[in-house]
């Protein structure tokens, strides 16, 4: 199938490529033109505007969106849509918030146009190992896309899956980042304490070795920990600063709308937020306060 691809920053390329790979046609714009540039050297059909996007694409077009979340992804739809046809398919693969994205499909409704979204796992790995995808919108535009979403998965029958109405798999996914920021926490705790006992010396890399294989705690992130503690086993020069890009609030939030306890993606949140305070204000506020009753001493700084 033919497909155009907006937005070919290091994702939106791979996947771009990955269809091409496929033997899909892809047609990609982005507003870097050295972006572009790099992305016909992996067979990719570069174009200099949306409007040559949609008019290289026969009907109905599926043009797959792959920009950063919030106003971005409005304006390139507000774009897309003087060129669009009732039926032609938009597909949002970047993390919207799933709100946002319900009241974006019932927008180009109106017009005819059926808005898709997708979250999709997989990051800079998705190209060599395929991308995890869940898919929200109606049920002929899944079908539709068919094609593609078994190109870009693992597996023609793994890895991706239609799961309901227009909002459905930016949620999906929003709660998938959330279940991340929670495993990421525990692995990151787990092996803190492996390193502070230092009466064992203990090799985080041959212990992370031993966990992936047969534990109950064996995953692909482990896979993706064990990589990283043999390239820098003590994480020298690697700041801790941990940034968050929304997901993980969204979830929280939403555990909060719907009453259901998330302590864990909760806690985890919050030890990003507070990564990133230099000045930790709440900390010296302790010890401010614990000199105050106890008159314990009050650490300086030189």
């Amino acid at each position: 199938m033919d497909i155009g691809m907006i937005g070919l920053g290091k994702m939106g390329a791979n996947m771009a490529e990955r269809l091409v790979r496929g033997g899909h046609r892809t047609i990609g714009f982005d507003r870097d033109s050295d972006a572009i540039a790099a992305a016909e050297k992996a067979g990719i059909e570069g174009v200099e505007s949306v409007e040559a996007l949609a008019a290289a694409l026969p009907a109905p077009r599926t043009v797959w969106i792959m920009v950063p979340a919030g106003p971005i992804v409005e304006k390139v739809i507000e774009s897309l849509l003087p060129h669009l046809e009732p039926g032609d398919i938009i597909v949002d693969g970047g993390n919207s918030n799933y709100k946002d994205t319900i009241a974006r499909s019932e927008t180009v409704a109106a017009s005819g146009i059926h808005l898709v979204d997708v979250g999709t796992s997989g990051g800079i790995w998705g190209l060599a190992e395929g991308y995890s995808m869940m898919a929200g919108g109606p049920d002929e535009a899944i079908e539709h896309l068919r094609p593609a979403f078994e190109t870009l998965a693992p597996a023609a029958d793994r890895g991706w899956g239609h799961t309901g109405p227009s909002g459905s798999g930016h949620f999906v996914k929003m709660i998938h980042n959330g279940i991340e920021y929670g495993l990421m926490e525990a692995y990151a705790e787990g092996f803190a304490l492996l390193r502070a006992k230092e009466q064992f010396q203990l090799d985080l890399h041959q212990v992370s070795e031993i966990w992936r294989h047969g534990s109950v705690v064996r995953s692909w992130l482990l896979d993706l920990t064990a990589r990283a503690l043999e390239e820098n086993p003590t994480m020298e020069g690697v700041a801790p600063f941990v940034p968050d890009s929304g997901e993980g609030r969204w979830t929280v939030f939403e555990a909060i709308d719907l009453n259901v306890e998330a302590p864990v993606i909760a806690l985890s949140l919050m030890r990003r937020i507070d990564s990133r305070d230099p000045f930790d204000y709440s900390d010296r506020m302790l010890s401010a306060m614990r000199g105050q009753f106890g008159g314990h001493a009050v650490r300086r700084e030189d």
